[in-house]
């Protein structure tokens, strides 16, 4: 009976021209022997499943090779070559340093350096993780590094370098490994399934070289457990069903239901994944990826940023083409704000629901983008509207502005009421403005096309300005509601009321600077918020100033300013708040 071998070990790269997908490192090493400019130590630096330990023993067996080809390699025919293929070379050694990390371990590695190698000319070390090692054992192998015997040389493989002490790095010739790239992945697995005579499809080997994460160990080890699972061939179906992946039609479906808004579709098909065993945050990151395949198919330079086969990258492009660059955008930062608010969320799937439900009012923003029709009367414009004879009737119809104020839970009518405008971009909107001067009334079925936050004067007149108690009003309920809140902040604005000038603007004065410094920063931004959403009124033209007492040399002392004078004469005051991390109420 044949002894089964897994294949990251029956086909471990045996010389420099079989090492995947880290050329240069490679030719470095192979004209380091050539030109016989060995170091004593090396430091292999990479992620897991790169080749860093590979490498490490073709360099060390190269090293020592007796017959060196005119490419850098070893020949696997000189007794050097042979007793390390065997596995009984005595002057090559390799030292795990994850279970021999004490310094006892080190001591005995270092008596061990002194003896020369039985064959070759070279005592070759190959100490994986060496980041393991404890900071006694790097400093009892620190002196060894940095004056070692002629014939010893040391190479250090390592998952985190960071972890390494900086005396050790800067006596070693660093390599950083990269991952290894999809495609470099799925042509050394179609070798290897053409020497076992197994069967595949293209695409299937995509997945594994996805899922693989750039390790060419992780690739081989899904590449046998799908092999063991399909039975001989290896199909796209089989391999996301062995793996657990969901398929991208999922993905896709849930596209077409978002930009749908079809809500109830979305979150039906997220209650079907959920009971196939999926995870919802492996959901949300499925779909995230599917977006961004679906953005690199958009421009035909990108398109080869997509790390899928043939068949499914034919798909992206077909279905891509429907799909807008908007929803695409919104889309990815719905799922990023997702995928950060599930780590601290206790329902992670209603997180999930709600961020599909963001995500649908994307795709009802994305796909309805209404053309005007000339022959109804509404087409946009930005020019000054027709008049329409006096006699017309003075009830229009209701406006869109009207009916998308009444969708988002207000009133149009307040809304005409108090001269609000809507800050939303490039929205059609129909008011009906009365004429008070006899004069004709322009045509209320023309639609104003406003830019974002202003309204043109040539397509609409200025709003009212607010009336004085208006204005002192949504001041006293600004006030109000933020009473227990923010108490400093209710108490500067009830013993603080605001100047009405005759133009509208609103002057606000002030006992100190500190206060209008305040003030500016803190309190204004969000009293302009409460006038403009909660009362319904226009932006104020805030000023501020400090009162004439004060500017005269009158200074009304701030508790602060009390507390500031009570430290500076007892300095004893301010020792024993910070010995006894005290905090003053003032």
């Amino acid at each position: 009976m044949t002894t089964y071998i897994v294949s990251a070990r029956k086909y471990r790269p045996d010389s420099f021209s079989e090492v995947v997908g880290q050329r240069s490192i490679t030719t470095t090493l192979k004209n380091s022997i050539l030109g016989k400019h060995l170091g004593h130590a090396y430091l292999f630096s990479g992620p897991r499943g790169v080749g860093k330990t590979t490498c490490a023993r073709i360099f060390a067996k190269t090293i020592n090779c007796f017959q060196i080809t005119e490419e850098g390699e070893a020949c696997n025919n000189c007794e050097s070559c042979r007793s390390f293929n065997e596995n009984r070379s005595y002057s090559i050694h390799e030292l795990d340093a994850a279970s021999n990390n004490s310094v006892d371990d080190i001591r005995k590695l270092t008596e061990q350096v002194r003896i020369p190698p039985q064959i070759g000319s070279y005592s070759i070390y190959i100490i994986d993780e060496v980041h393991m090692l404890s900071q006694s054992a790097f400093n009892a192998f620190l002196k060894t590094l940095e004056e070692p015997p002629a014939h010893a040389v040391f190479i250090l493989a390592t998952t985190e370098k960071h972890k390494i002490i900086p005396t050790i790095l800067s006596r070693c010739q660093i390599y950083d490994f990269n991952r290894i790239q999809v495609e470099d992945i799925v042509e050394y697995l179609k070798q290897i399934a053409g020497q076992e005579k197994i069967g595949f499809e293209e695409d299937a080997l995509h997945v594994i070289a996805r899922k693989a994460d750039g390790a060419m160990r992780d690739a081989l080890s899904i590449f046998d457990q799908v092999v063991s699972f399909s039975g001989g061939k290896i199909t796209y179906r089989d391999v996301i069903t062995n793996l657990n992946i969901l398929d991208d039609e999922y993905y896709f479906k849930t596209t077409s239901a978002l930009l749908d808004r079809d809500v109830s579709a979305a979150l039906l098909i997220f209650d079907e994944i959920l009971a196939r065993g999926f995870d919802g945050r492996n959901f949300i990151n499925g779909f995230a990826a599917h977006l961004r395949d679906l953005m690199v198919c958009k421009d035909p330079e990108t398109v080869r940023l997509m790390e899928v086969g043939a068949g499914i990258r034919e798909k992206y492009l077909d279905r891509s083409a429907g799909i807008p660059l908007d929803f695409i955008y919104g889309g990815l930062e719905v799922c990023n704000q997702a995928d950060l608010q599930i780590r601290s969320s206790r329902n992670q799937r209603l997180t999930i629901e709600l961020a599909l439900v963001r995500l649908a009012n994307l795709g009802s923003g994305s796909k309805k983008k209404v053309k005007p029709d000339s022959a109804d009367g509404s087409e946009e414009s930005t020019a000054p509207q027709p008049a329409v004879s006096p006699g017309a009737s003075q009830s229009p119809p209701q406006s869109a502005s009207a009916a998308a104020a009444g969708a988002s839970g207000e009133s149009p009518g307040s809304e005409n009421h108090s001269g609000r405008t809507v800050r939303k971009p490039s929205i059609s909107i129909k008011e009906s403005l009365k004429g008070t001067s006899g004069k004709p009334e322009p045509d209320a079925e023309e639609g104003i096309n406003l830019p974002t936050g202003r309204t043109s004067p040539e397509s609409c007149e200025r709003p009212a300005e607010p009336e004085p108690d208006q204005i002192l009003r949504a001041w006293d309920d600004y006030a109000d509601t933020i009473e227990k809140s923010r108490p400093r902040i209710y108490s500067t604005l009830k013993s603080n009321k605001p100047l009405i000038k005759a133009d509208g603007s609103v002057l606000v004065r002030l006992n100190t600077e500190a206060q209008k410094d305040h003030f500016i920063k803190h309190i204004k931004p969000r009293l302009v918020r409460f006038f403009l959403d909660t009362a319904g009124l226009p932006e104020p033209e805030i000023y501020t100033e400090v009162a004439d007492h004060i500017q005269n040399g009158k200074k009304i002392y701030t508790d602060q300013d009390k507390l500031d004078f009570l430290m500076t004469k007892n300095p004893e005051l301010g020792h024993l708040k910070s010995r006894f991390n005290l905090d003053f109420d003032h």
